[in-house]
């Protein structure tokens, strides 16, 4: 077993270098980010293994607060005829008084960086180009160890990309990486490992192998993440009441299965968040967005289905041809023998006879209460929606995720996937309703299906 690769994270005060261990390690709880200077004040590690193996080990620093006097210290360093290179003058410098006094913090990224492999110098890409950065470079240049710029919050308002990458250049720094901690692009990590294996070529095998299991654990989460929306949405088409007809009694059922699709929707948002790693708390109000624990468009709101562009009004007919009973989404809507005997003649119901009691029931007065076709869509484009959210955001951010409108049309409008019509037809496959047997084989198979198809 080798050593693990060490890389520092230097850079000035307040520059997201925590924000971007936050990140690369997919710890929402490292550190502490915030918008004060000087947030960091020692030393903290991370490191990050394969199999049990540690491959990398992240340090992230103090923010270098006057790199311009500590140049200055360090030049008054050097004796009359002395041409101290940078690692003997920087060891002079640590072992002085200055190092434990005024130049405290400095002292404690400069140490880190000599004992690392190598330094990601961050820089907060929304920053002018000023002369206390470039004094800043200069000073960690002396610990001679490789540096690799990365460039913080390029997907800002405001950026300046272009200064900072012309600057760099004139400072012989050519190579750099985009890397933004709060919104980091998809290949992210692997242009910033591939960036690090031409600067330290015995490193590669290493930064390959921790890119492979990292891809790896990526695909991981989104097949458990389609999973669990899957379950989700078989839950719910599944979901079956029958209730006596009378309004007062139906009215009360209905809104009692609201509230259990509402809450059933709550664990499955609850659940992606944990694993993708974030919490609930991470950022205040409606971060998720969550009101009081639900979505803060109510699920059964039809404005809420206009705007995401499903269809309403086909379901109600639907619903009832096949035995759906009381539509959810309208509500209080009253399906007697006569509606149910026109679907039936109409041809709209192809296989009556699979039905059996839940027919009889009908025409003894009784209603069915089910999830409407509607709703289902909605479930799923909800879900997805925030399933592309927090694959977007970065372990640093502290702001709302935002949820783009959706780009698909096959939820919208398409026909629903074959496995909610089937679970239609099998109450038992609901955890909603009583005597519910999730471990069925051919329910494992439809949720299999079904999660392919998102």
């Amino acid at each position: 077993m080798t050593d693990p690769l060490k890389l520092a994270l230097v850079g000035h005060t307040n520059v997201g270098k925590t924000s971007l261990l936050r990140t690369l390690t997919r710890d929402v709880a490292f550190g502490e980010v915030s918008h004060r200077p000087s947030t960091t004040r020692h030393v903290e590690g991370a490191r990050l293994s394969v199999d049990g193996e540690p491959l990398l080990e992240l340090y992230d620093t103090p923010g270098l607060e006057d790199a311009i006097a500590l140049l200055e210290h360090l030049e008054r360093l050097e004796r009359p005829g002395e041409r101290l290179d940078g690692p003997a003058r920087l060891e002079r410098f640590l072992q002085g008084s200055e190092a434990r006094q005024r130049f405290e913090q400095e002292a404690k990224v400069l140490r880190q960086l000599m004992s690392s492999d190598a330094g990601l110098y961050v820089i907060d890409a929304r920053e002018p180009v000023l002369a206390k950065y470039r004094d800043e470079l200069e000073v960690l240049a002396g610990c001679g160890k490789p540096l690799l710029p990365v460039l913080n919050f390029v997907t800002s308002d405001g950026h300046r990309e272009a200064q900072w990458r012309e600057a760099l250049a004139r400072l012989g720094l050519h190579a750099l990486v985009r890397f933004d901690s709060v919104a980091p692009p998809e290949d992210g990590e692997q242009r910033l490992y591939d960036s690090l294996a031409l600067l330290l070529e015995d490193a590669r095998p290493a930064l390959q192998r921790l890119l492979a299991d990292q891809q790896a654990q990526r695909l991981a989460r989104r097949d458990s993440a389609r999973q669990l929306i899957a379950d989700l949405l078989i839950d719910c088409a599944a979901c079956r009441r029958s209730v006596d007809s009378q309004a007062s009694v139906a009215t009360s059922a209905m809104q009692t299965l609201r509230h259990e699709v509402r809450q059933r929707e709550q664990r499955c948002v609850e659940a992606l968040l944990t694993l993708y790693g974030f919490r609930r708390n991470d950022a205040p109000g409606d971060d998720l967005p969550l009101l009081d624990g639900r979505w803060g468009d109510d699920l059964f709101n039809p404005e809420t289905l206009r705007q995401l562009g499903v269809r309403v009004g086909g379901g109600v007919a639907a619903g009832a041809a096949a035995g759906a009973g009381v539509d959810l989404l309208v509500g209080g809507l009253t399906l007697g023998a006569a509606a149910l005997a026109g679907a039936i003649a109409g041809g709209a119901l192809q296989t009556a006879r699979s039905y059996g009691a839940r027919l009889l029931g009908k025409f003894k007065g009784q209603r069915e209460l089910t999830v409407d076709d509607a709703v289902l869509r909605l479930l799923a484009l909800r879900q997805q929606q925030l399933l592309l959210a927090l694959e977007r955001r970065g372990h640093a951010a502290m702001g709302s995720i935002q949820l783009a409108p959706p780009e698909e049309r096959t939820w919208r409008e398409g026909k629903l996937p074959h496995a909610l019509h089937k679970a239609r037809a099998h109450p038992q496959w609901s955890s909603l309703n009583p005597s519910a047997r999730l471990n069925q084989s051919e329910r494992v198979e439809q949720l299999q299906a079904l999660s392919k198809l998102l």
